[in-house]
């Protein structure tokens, strides 16, 4: 299993993942939902010139979207970003993901979570920042399993945090 940049990827297989994601699910939206395969490939490009800090909208910062990829078969996405500005330190955080449906339950977002994990540990960050929906039990184990735990709440969403000074031994069960 391995984590490919979205930009070194296979784009129709990128594009197939993405298309197989909802709108908005669970937190993570889907930003090229419903795009067609030109407008994905505009975006793809986009998203290369975001994660080397080019071309940023207002309020945005660097980050770098890796697909998880199991002997060629593309199961989810994990987005990094790069550093915190206030509004991702108090909100959504460094990482977000999603698996396809047809992969879920299998441990692909615990290992995809840590192998997101190492890259943010190679650019520097110490401490991961997520969030997750109350209701989504699921991906709160997943962050528990590598090493997360709950920093505070509010009324719809866990923060958790992972020190990622650790030795690497996240992820372990």
């Amino acid at each position: 299993m391995e984590l490919i940049r979205l930009q070194d990827s296979d784009y129709k297989k990128s594009y197939e993942l993405y298309m197989s994601f909802p709108k908005e699910e669970n937190g993570f939206v889907n930003n090229v939902y419903g795009y067609n395969y030109e407008e994905f490939l505009d975006w793809i490009s986009k998203k290369r010139n975001r994660s080397l800090g080019k071309e940023l909208p207002e309020g945005f910062v660097p980050d770098t979207t890796f697909v998880l990829v199991d002997n060629g078969v593309y199961v989810g996405v994990f987005n990094l970003r790069h550093y915190l500005n206030d509004f991702l330190q108090n909100g959504p955080g460094h990482i977000g993901y999603c698996i396809s449906k047809n992969f879920r339950k299998k441990g692909y977002a615990t290992k995809g979570l840590s192998l997101t994990l190492d890259k943010a540990r190679q650019m520097g960050i110490y401490e991961a920042y997520l969030s997750v929906n109350k209701d989504n039990e699921a991906s709160l184990k997943v962050q528990v399993k590598n090493g997360a735990y709950i920093h505070h709440e509010n009324e719809s969403q866990f923060f958790t945090r992972i020190n990622l000074i650790d030795n690497g031994k996240r992820g372990e069960t």
